[in-house]
């Protein structure tokens, strides 16, 4: 039996918010890879450890959660006036496949650090001490997201005393702003796909729910929890270890991706795990995170869990951040009633973790609304450097 040595390609591993994973500069790809297809995925899957019928990646760089079967390539912005065009590849944990169908959020903080790193900014526009404001174009969407990357001496400050719930320990604090966040491309059109702020999605052998579907940071499709029979307290355990509620929430994302035309048929969502989102919400009340910290009903606005591919995320992920920040922002959705209803620019909110804060700037222009940017804080810092290797023959 002949062996292929394993190739090593230079690689940066990361964490970026309550998410990590492997960065790649483009040009640093096998030149099979530098271009989207099937080479690309096969390199990226193996790199990541997927696909693995044991659930655990451990032949991979991946970590077996959503948060961390990720994959980032780089490259200087061919935009004008952006420094980096940032792609995001969310890898299946045991399918064969690439998700490239959304942004990832937290990753962006960890965007702005690497291309300050790798003169993706140019050295001019560095201060010695201050903050440098990176202008990411993020291709899965084609959006403006703008990182503002704290510099200490010159080099990217990635330690310091803030404090992001869902992440261990303190970090230097980096500003994302996503701008016009809500989709005007060709899947769904409008930030509300349906024209309305709530609709009725009906799922059969499930039931009747009233829903917002929004396409803003990423598609998400928000329910109430007590329609679901929860209260908005829970935390991963509870839904994870639960078979067959995963199995319902993903039968309505189903057929809410449907509802929303990101998809025709309800057997294509298999195949496009990453988007939509499917998130619930419940008006503000006392629980104790995931950490043991009490979180107090008075310094939240409103509870929110989300799913992300397949599983409750155990904080949040950036991009339906930017969704629940944006529908808070619009009276009538269902995320602005669960937080009290009315007109608001920002919103702090109940995960699993903990809490967080987003704002969000909207206004109405004749029957449409939109957003002209939310606001988010993340930390991110170089856990590892060098090389990943992968055998020869896997891509």
């Amino acid at each position: 039996m002949s062996s292929q040595p394993q190739i090593k390609i230079p690689a940066t591993y990361m964490r970026g918010g309550t998410s990590k994973g492997v960065f790649f500069k483009l040009d640093d790809l096998p030149e099979s890879a530098q271009v989207a297809g099937q080479a690309r995925d096969q390199l990226l899957l193996r790199v990541i450890g997927s696909p693995d019928p044991y659930g655990k990646q451990i032949d991979g760089m991946g970590g077996a959660t959503s948060s961390t079967s990720k994959t980032v390539i780089l490259s200087k912005s061919t935009q004008p006036e952006h420094d980096v065009d940032y792609l995001f590849g969310q890898v299946s944990i045991d399918q064969p496949f690439v998700d490239w169908s959304g942004n990832c959020g937290n990753l962006t903080a960890a965007v702005g650090s690497f291309a300050i790193s790798h003169g993706f900014g140019g050295p001019s526009r560095i201060p010695e001490n201050g903050i440098c404001t990176v202008r990411i174009w993020q291709k899965n969407i084609e959006k403006t997201i703008i990182a503002h990357v704290p510099i200490t001496n010159g080099q990217v400050q990635e330690t310091g005393d803030f404090e992001l719930d869902g992440v261990t320990f303190p970090a230097a604090e980096v500003q994302i702003e996503f701008l016009d966040p809500a989709d005007d491309g060709e899947e769904g059109g409008d930030m509300f796909p349906t024209g309305n702020v709530v609709d009725t999605l009906d799922v059969p052998e499930v039931g009747s729910f009233q829903a917002t579907f929004i396409n803003a940071g990423i598609p998400t499709i928000f329910l109430n929890a007590h329609d679901l029979g929860y209260t908005g307290t829970e935390l991963q355990d509870a839904i994870n270890s639960d078979a067959q509620a995963l199995t319902r929430f993903e039968k309505i994302r189903a057929y809410g991706a449907v509802q929303m035309g990101l998809i025709s048929d309800v057997s294509q969502a298999a195949a496009r795990q990453h988007t939509p989102k499917i998130a619930f919400v419940a008006p503000a009340s006392t629980y104790q995170s995931s950490s043991g910290k009490t979180v107090q009903a008075q310094d939240v606005d409103l509870l929110v869990r989300a799913l992300s591919m397949g599983k409750l995320h155990h904080a949040m992920m950036g991009t339906a951040a930017v969704a629940i920040g944006t529908a808070a922002a619009i009276p009538g959705t269902l995320v602005n009633l669960a937080a009290g209803g009315g007109a608001r620019e920002a919103v702090r909110f109940g995960h699993p973790s903990g809490s967080l804060r987003v704002g969000a700037q909207a206004e109405q222009q004749g029957e449409k609304w939109v957003v002209k940017k939310a606001i988010m804080s993340r930390s991110a810092r170089v856990l590892m450097e060098g090389w990943v290797r992968v055998p020869a023959d896997s891509f």
